[in-house]
């Protein structure tokens, strides 16, 4: 997406900069005090810094803010094997441009997964691990096929700009609905039908999930030392709630400290819906573990 035609349409444009690291051009957006602990916010597939405009400003008076959009997403260069392990380096790479070690990570969906991967192979060490609807284990049923879907519909050269062509004659409330068991309010939706329409960005989506084997995502929980908190939307679509609860138990077996809640009458998007509920419990996680005083 370019940034002349498409910037001011997203939100907190003035904590917005460019930065290149790891051979990418990457969109990130940086805010709250200096002083205050670092924590980095990671959006999942599909979305950019947006995801986070109602929850960030919320979290900004205890934070020091770092929400980068991912490889192929949003504004930032796309990564040319976008697998779990290379996204994590891209990121590291991006992290020690900017000199911040992270003092707590969160992230939605796939970011919570590429949080893991961060921690786990060494890059960071994030006192706290905060994971919204979290893509954590291998998908269950049907949702098995969505990797080599994806993959099968990468390889195709048209098909990102036939996606987004296509997005046009949707409704977009219904398609995000049914996706995500998520109410969206009208100024999601059409942040989201503005990313759809973009090849770019879509094609940057269906890149990372061609490539992404949450097997191997799966194989980081038990190298997860740090406290982790768990937030799943009770109406998810995307990700089953059981998966949280399937990782808050492995995660508790094995000592790590773990807080588990999952959210009634929210889906995948929880987050966007009630900013407000996880601010309240993102804090409250970070003073019980340390992160703030």
């Amino acid at each position: 997406m370019r940034w002349d035609i498409d910037g001011h349409h997203v939100p907190h444009q003035d904590w917005s900069r460019f930065v290149t690291a790891g051979g990418l051009k990457w969109h990130v957006q940086i805010t709250g005090p200096a002083d205050a602990p670092p924590l980095l916010l990671i959006h999942g597939t599909g979305a950019t810094t947006h995801s986070f405009a109602d929850l960030a400003p919320l979290l900004e008076p205890h934070f020091r803010l770092i929400i980068p959009d991912l490889p192929g997403h949003g504004f930032t260069q796309k990564l040319n094997a976008p697998d779990p392990d290379n996204v994590a380096k891209a990121l590291a790479a991006l992290l020690a441009e900017l000199g911040v070690q992270p003092a707590m990570l969160l992230g939605h969906s796939v970011g919570a997964a590429i949080a893991f991967m961060l921690t786990a192979r060494g890059h960071v060490q994030p006192q706290a691990i905060v994971a919204l609807g979290g893509a954590l284990l291998p998908f269950e049923g049907m949702g098995k096929a969505y990797p080599g879907l994806a993959k099968a519909l990468f390889v195709n050269p048209f098909m990102p700009a036939f996606f987004s062509f296509t997005t046009r004659f949707q409704s977009m409330p219904d398609l995000l609905k049914r996706w995500t068991g998520s109410h969206s309010s009208r100024e999601q939706i059409a942040y989201y039908e503005r990313l759809f329409r973009s090849p770019a960005h879509t094609g940057g989506a269906l890149a990372l999930m061609a490539h992404w084997d949450l097997d191997t995502i799966e194989r980081t929980i038990a190298q997860i030392h740090c406290p982790v908190l768990l937030l799943h939307g009770e109406r998810d679509k995307t990700v089953p709630p059981s998966t949280s609860t399937t990782v808050a138990r492995r995660l508790a077996a094995r000592g790590t400290r773990v807080e588990h809640y999952g959210l009634p009458g929210l889906g995948h998007l929880a987050h966007e819906e009630a900013p407000e509920r996880h601010a309240q419990l993102v804090e409250q996680f970070a003073r019980a573990v340390g992160v703030l005083g």
